[in-house]
């Protein structure tokens, strides 16, 4: 079901295909952008996480698929490893464009490639700039895949990017991905205003509304309102999602790798035991080595 049927997102447009840019009209983009802050505000428990994680496997090349204005694919340039970055969001690459051009003396960001390019054509997008080129690491967090809707209501288009994000890697190569706690939202009707990710500067509150179809949460809605009270600004926007139930994604995981990668499942970065009640699922799966 789209967005659209039922709540209209105050950023609309349409990318030359595929996934709805929820980003298109620029405003959204721009108040992210305040709202994640830059590399420097991301949390260190996301930093130890993740970097930590792709050296103790070796990789080395990394894909980032959902890479918005570049914040993440920063981090990981700054480390060393050697960074893709696409986007469906046009809007959004400006950001990362305009950051890389602001680095462009720093000979780490030479090899910083970024290009727009869409999960439902993924692999034949990568192949049209970097030909014959599979990575040691796919990453698409942030609870960026659950922007894309199910528009058939079998969730078939959201299989298919699974399955194309784990075309990418190479044998043995991980996918990091997440979702937030959907099952705990649905049931309590509220989502946190803070963030695993990142250490926001702003107030910000969000309002969530779910809607439900026969029974079954098909779409949730949350209405951001960052408070900047120095400059006495207020910037609201609304994002569309669909509501990942763990089981159901967990499954869908599996389906994607033929059910022969290994996949862990975090909770807020940490053991999934240890959070009972964790505002993301982060999984990270290992694509099969034959």
């Amino acid at each position: 079901m789209s967005a659209d049927q039922v709540f209209h997102s105050r950023s609309e447009g349409i990318p030359s295909e595929g996934v709805k840019d929820q980003y298109a009209d620029g405003k959204a983009a721009r108040t992210w952008n305040k709202f994640i802050g830059d590399s420097n505000e991301r949390t260190q428990n996301y930093k130890d996480f993740l970097i930590g994680l792709l050296k103790k496997n070796g990789c080395k090349k990394v894909l980032d698929t959902a890479c918005g204005t570049g914040i993440d694919s920063m981090m990981l340039v700054n480390e060393g490893f050697k960074v893709v970055s696409v986007d469906a969001s046009d809007k959004m690459l400006k950001h990362a464009l305009k950051a890389r051009w602001e680095r462009r003396k720093d000979s780490k960001y030479d090899e910083w490639v970024i290009e727009e390019a869409n999960w439902e054509t993924l692999p034949r997008d990568i192949e049209a700039f970097l030909p014959n080129t599979q990575f040691d690491a796919v990453i698409c967090l942030g609870n960026s895949f659950a922007h894309l809707l199910d528009e058939y209501g079998d969730q078939r288009m959201q299989k298919m990017c699974l399955r194309n994000f784990a075309k990418c890697l190479k044998p043995g190569g991980l996918l990091f991905i997440d979702h937030r706690n959907y099952d705990a939202i649905i049931d309590s009707g509220a989502t946190p205003g803070h963030s695993i990710y990142y250490n926001c500067k702003y107030p910000v509150d969000i309002k969530t509304s779910v809607l439900v179809v026969g029974g079954k949460a098909q779409l949730v809605a949350l209405d951001y309102c960052i408070n900047d009270d120095a400059n006495s600004e207020k910037s609201e926007f609304r994002l569309c999602y669909f509501p990942h139930k763990l089981d159901k994604f967990t499954a869908m995981l599996d389906e994607a790798f033929d059910n022969r990668a290994k996949h862990e499942i975090y909770a807020d970065f940490k053991p999934l035991s240890a959070v009972p009640v964790p505002s993301f699922y982060i999984h990270v799966l290992e694509k099969a080595r034959d």
